[in-house]
């Protein structure tokens, strides 16, 4: 098994993270959106210095982390909400966990008191990841959003509210 590495997600890894994306939004259980966005459109609304790729020896990127904000009112300026995305082959190797552990490196260097995410229940794989990274579970959103693609279109989905504080 090769070393992971963390960098910078930018334009040039999108091809990859793209996909990555949509095998998870094939899965039903990692978003409501029903197919990723253009690269332009992610770039303006995940945060820069809280983008990350995983990388191979190679190059080929193994799953990613971004962060956005949750508000644009200035008293939630240390509130993050991100997503965490890994490809299917490279599940089991530890890259999600090195993801979030970068993520969580980044937004205390810059002063982010929370980064919160929001996981389907039927993504207990992504809420045991969380919880070992230091996630508590906040609650459940019943009834959140209405799927609108794939075998659960038009069903009401819970999603489980996730966050991790970092210290004072």
């Amino acid at each position: 098994m090769s070393e992971v590495r963390l960098a910078p997600l930018t334009a040039e890894h999108w091809p990859q993270v793209r996909d990555i994306y949509a095998a998870g939004i094939a899965t039903g259980n990692a978003t409501f959106e029903s197919e990723p966005p253009t690269w332009e459109k992610f770039d303006a609304g995940k945060l820069a210095e809280h983008r990350l790729v995983a990388l191979d020896d190679d190059g080929t990127v193994l799953g990613w982390v971004a962060a956005s904000p949750v508000s644009d009112r200035c008293v939630y300026a240390g509130v993050v909400e991100h997503s965490v995305y890994v490809h299917p082959d490279a599940r089991g190797r530890g890259v999600g966990r090195t993801l979030l552990d970068g993520l969580l490196r980044s937004t205390a260097e810059a002063g982010v008191w929370t980064v919160q995410s929001g996981v389907f229940p039927e993504n207990t794989a992504s809420i045991a990841l969380h919880a070992a990274a230091g996630f508590r579970t906040v609650g459940t959103r019943s009834r959140l959003g209405r799927m609108s693609y794939g075998p659960m279109a038009g069903q009401w989905r819970d999603v489980v509210l996730l966050e991790h504080r970092l210290p004072d």
